[in-house]
């Protein structure tokens, strides 16, 4: 009878950093079913519904412990969300530090995997003789750039945004400074303090799992992997993706797929921002004109505007906010566009949307869990990011990859109707979105082989999973 290969895997704080290293963990006892995983749980007051959900989809080989959570009340008032999550972090590592040890005697753990948001417990890897890993949940340009960084700090004077040129590294598509991670933009943030030291941990991993796969990304991947560098062993172990997107039988999720039945094949544009994504009720109406103006049909999940790009939502992944009256002209605009497009205010089955044959493009956020399966489902792009990494994926998706359309914004950081109508026309109609669509094909089909038996990705987790059975 083979021996249980034990591990411990700690996501960052949220749902959003909860769900990828679930996935992960997934993929991996599905592969290999001999392996036992326990995910330690950092939390800021009480885990959301949508959190506890997730949590009933795992298999008997993936156990859970939430380790005690932080009351919100006890942070200091006002920080930001990714403040908030480090603060939470930290003071869950004593009680985390403690589980560890617990476990590790009761049964031996070969290794530990943590969320890029909590590198700071691999200093309890360390501590405790465990092989030590990082889940990067994002693209491996982002993962470069992010190892990266610490050297670019110390080599520029000025805001990244001000360095003139695109900035080039090996391996990636260059990347002007404007366009790097949203806690670059401001070097004297509270944030931006916080995060370089944690960028600098990376180099001290045992390897970094990144959710992309060769064909997808060679450049940054092979760049990393370069013999000289001092870079930690980089495993592509992608696309992994969430396959449950449900949160019950929500009828206007529903309703959107039947209304989808009824549309031409890739005659439709599928319109998202995200569980977290927002944008500001400007911003809302000039999107909505501009889907009007176009003339194509849309399937749009609509969210309520906020003046920052990023919500609540992004922790918890709930909103409960009626947001059809932030329509232009209040219900005047459903009317209008009846026959053409279909607005949903709640869930969203992306998966089930992405895969229909009337789909025909995706106008994004280009959250990497989106992007990936606008891959895995040969869906081309309006790239339209909004905070943390998302402008440097949109530039490797329109710049890098050529699969994908990024639209101008203007001086107030607007993107007005007239581009609206002018970008979806081009990535809807002519040969320019042919291109974009052929482009995404090959894609597709390299990501179908990557997580097949014999792929590419397939086999790098098993060259990590012969290892770490070796050490039982």
């Amino acid at each position: 009878m083979e021996k249980t290969v034990h591990i411990a895997v700690v996501p960052g704080v949220g749902y959003s950093h909860l769900v990828p290293i679930l996935q992960f963990s997934k993929r991996l006892v599905q592969l290999h079913p001999d392996f036992h995983v326990t995910c330690f749980i950092p939390t800021l007051g009480s885990p959301s519904n949508a959190t506890k959900s997730i949590l009933q989809t795992l298999p008997s080989n993936i156990n859970h412990t939430f380790l005690p959570p932080v009351n919100p009340n006890d942070l200091p008032q006002g920080t930001t969300m990714e403040s908030q999550m480090f603060l939470t972090l930290n003071n869950s590592l004593p009680y985390l530090h403690d589980a560890l040890k617990s476990l590790a005697i009761e049964s031996p753990l070969v290794a530990l995997v943590v969320d890029s948001f909590a590198v700071e417990v691999l200093n309890i890897g360390k501590e405790l003789n465990m092989l030590s890993y990082v889940y990067f949940p994002a693209a491996a340009t982002t993962l470069a750039w992010s190892i990266y960084l610490p050297k670019l700090d110390e080599e520029t004077s000025c805001e990244y945004r001000d360095i003139p040129e695109p900035i080039k590294i090996p391996g990636c598509v260059p990347i002007h400074g404007r366009d790097l991670l949203s806690v670059a933009q401001d070097r004297s943030s509270q944030v931006y303090k916080h995060f370089l030291p944690l960028f600098k941990l990376l180099s001290f991993a045992d390897g970094v799992f990144v959710n992309s796969f060769l064909e997808l990304e060679m450049g940054p991947i092979s760049a990393m992997k370069e013999e000289g560098s001092d870079n930690p062993p980089v495993y592509p172990v992608g696309p992994i993706i969430q396959t449950e997107t449900s949160s019950g039988d929500d009828a206007n999720g529903l309703e959107c797929l039947a209304w989808l039945d009824k549309q031409q094949p890739c005659s439709v544009l599928y319109v998202s921002f995200g569980s977290g994504g927002t944008l500001s009720h400007e911003q809302i109406v000039e999107l909505a004109l501009g889907l009007e103006l176009s003339n194509k049909k849309f399937s749009w999940v609509l969210r309520a505007p906020s003046s920052s790009s990023s919500s609540a939502g992004y922790l918890s992944a709930e909103n409960d906010i009626d947001t059809l009256q932030f329509l232009p002209s209040g219900s005047g605009f459903l009317e209008r566009t009846k026959e053409k497009g279909f607005v949903i205010t709640s869930w969203a089955p992306q998966i089930q949307i992405l895969s229909h044959n009337s789909i025909g493009g995706f106008l994004t956020h280009c959250g990497w869990n989106s992007t990936l399966e606008s891959v895995l489902h040969g869906v081309p792009l309006i790239t339209w990011p909004l905070f943390a990494e998302q402008k440097m994926n949109a530039v490797l998706l329109s710049e890098g990859l050529k699969v994908g359309l990024r639209p101008r914004v203007n001086e107030n950081g607007i993107v007005e109707r007239e581009e609206v109508v002018k970008v979806i026309k081009r990535l809807m109609e002519g040969e320019e979105g042919e291109k974009l669509r052929n482009n995404m094909k090959e894609l597709k089909e390299a990501a179908s082989n990557a997580i097949k038996e014999d792929g590419s990705s397939t086999k790098t987790i098993s060259q990590i999973a012969l290892k770490w059975r070796n050490l039982v």
